[in-house]
């Protein structure tokens, strides 16, 4: 497998960028917002992914390990091949998508390019046990595995709530992030504050 490759940004093609490692330049297939923000000249580092096939083999690059293991999720989904998952990871960035499968948001998902209903149930049936709720929707913030999971639920149940009422994936996010975590909070406290925070967005 190769990991990663550490080499000079060369260009952008028609579905990545080219990057040149030794002397070698290789074709990386990469997400439009990966590629946007490199400079041609500067030396890189991406997290890749091998596809190997029949007829086929080709690279695909992440900017974090962590980027790279979501794709490597998405396809042990029964339908998700990698140019489909890369689409996917495209239109969605990886905390969005991790949130979107915790809180069961189809809507969300099946706006990404050729992932309809049914591909998008299966995929949070799928990959639900697969994130970390408290760490995606606290952005990390919970440090005491005593009051983690009381934490989990509340600001879980609470961005499931903002998008039951009609706020985007990324809205509910951004929201409860800003709650700053405590003892005792409960879902009740981390919804009224994170109304206030989507009043100021």
């Amino acid at each position: 497998m190769i990991a990663y490759i550490r080499g000079i940004f060369e260009e952008i093609t028609e579905d990545g960028i080219v990057v040149e490692a030794g002397g070698v330049g290789y074709g990386i297939a990469v997400s439009p917002a990966l590629a946007s923000g490199l400079s041609q000249g500067e030396e890189v580092k991406i997290y890749t992914y091998f596809q190997v096939g029949e007829d086929t083999q080709k690279l695909y690059g992440f900017g974090s390990r962590e980027d790279r293991r979501v794709f490597t999720q998405l396809l042990k989904v029964p339908g998700i091949g990698p140019k489909l998952a890369m689409g996917i990871m495209s239109a969605i960035d990886t905390d969005e998508l991790k949130l979107a499968v915790i809180t069961g948001d189809v809507k969300r998902l099946s706006r990404a390019p050729g992932l309809g209903k049914k591909t998008a149930e299966k995929l949070i049936l799928e990959l639900k046990d697969s994130f970390d709720a408290a760490e995606v929707i606290t952005g990390g913030k919970n440090e005491s595995t005593g009051t983690a999971l009381v934490m989990e639920d509340a600001f879980s149940e609470a961005a499931q709530a903002l998008i039951a009422l009609g706020y985007s994936s990324s809205e509910a996010m951004k929201a409860v992030r800003k709650v700053e975590s405590r003892d005792g909070i409960t879902t009740e406290d981390v919804l009224q504050e994170a109304f206030r925070h989507l009043a100021a967005f």
